[in-house]
């Protein structure tokens, strides 16, 4: 028996921009790819949207009326862990580590290509969601440095048995690190790894995530017991102490 588009469950798309030919315009690309799309001009709306939709992409800016995109982006990671990829009209440092930190896998700069989008949006989408990664038992065991253990199996990460409530994207990274313990992974690496081999933009990103993990894990910059810096080169996994 063929299985038609019509039978097959469409993945649901969420756009959240005041530009409203903008947001049509994304709107319009997600809707070729197969997406079911819905689309907000406000903030505050946007998040009673998001609740009701569950989608498993959110195009969301950041300079919304109302409550703002890192208020959105903060609200929405408290019931959904969907991707979220953040528009800013500002390509100041500030405010990509402010979005990253509050839950954004990803970060594009207006104006941009929607072709571009739609590649970063499917690279992210060949991740797996939490859900489908427990969906059977595990198979391997889990990962241990120090007080800090990572079930790559379950995606959970816990410290002195204290759960951390990483990000996809974070979880991601800090599984690729303790995969290879000593191995020293570049930025590029880690692109590769996490966002695959397609993925295109700054490398930069994945200090945003470090610097979001290791606030999670209780570690600082001076104190790098989980990821530690190797200068010129990129991280490796630390040994936790």
């Amino acid at each position: 028996m063929t299985t038609t588009s019509a039978q097959v469950e469409a993945r649901r798309a969420v756009v959240v921009d005041d530009e409203v030919a903008l947001a049509r315009l994304v709107a319009g690309y997600l809707e070729r790819d197969g997406f079911e799309v819905s689309v907000s001009h406000d903030g505050a709306r946007a998040v009673e949207l998001l609740r009701a939709v569950d989608p498993d992409v959110v195009v969301l800016d950041l300079g919304l009326p109302g409550i703002d995109g890192i208020e959105v982006c903060r609200q929405l990671r408290t019931f959904s862990d969907c991707y979220v990829v953040m528009l800013t009209a500002r390509a100041e440092e500030v405010d990509t580590l402010i979005g990253l930190s509050v839950g954004a896998d990803d970060y594009i700069t207006k104006p941009f290509s929607p072709r571009e989008l739609m590649a970063r949006i499917a690279v992210l989408l060949r991740r797996p969601r939490r859900a489908a990664a427990v969906a059977s038992p595990p198979t391997a065991p889990p990962l241990t440095i120090g007080a800090l253990t990572i079930d790559v199996e379950g995606r959970e990460t816990y410290v002195d048995g204290r759960p951390i409530d990483l990000t996809r994207t974070e979880f991601d990274i800090v599984a690729a690190l303790a995969s290879r313990p000593g191995a020293v992974l570049s930025r590029r690496a880690l692109i590769d790894a996490v966002w695959g081999p397609g993925w295109v933009g700054d490398d930069h990103l994945v200090d945003v995530h470090v610097l979001h993990v290791r606030q999670k894990l209780g570690d600082t910059a001076r104190e790098q017991r989980y990821v530690r810096t190797v200068r010129g080169i990129g991280y490796r996994i630390g040994t936790g102490t």
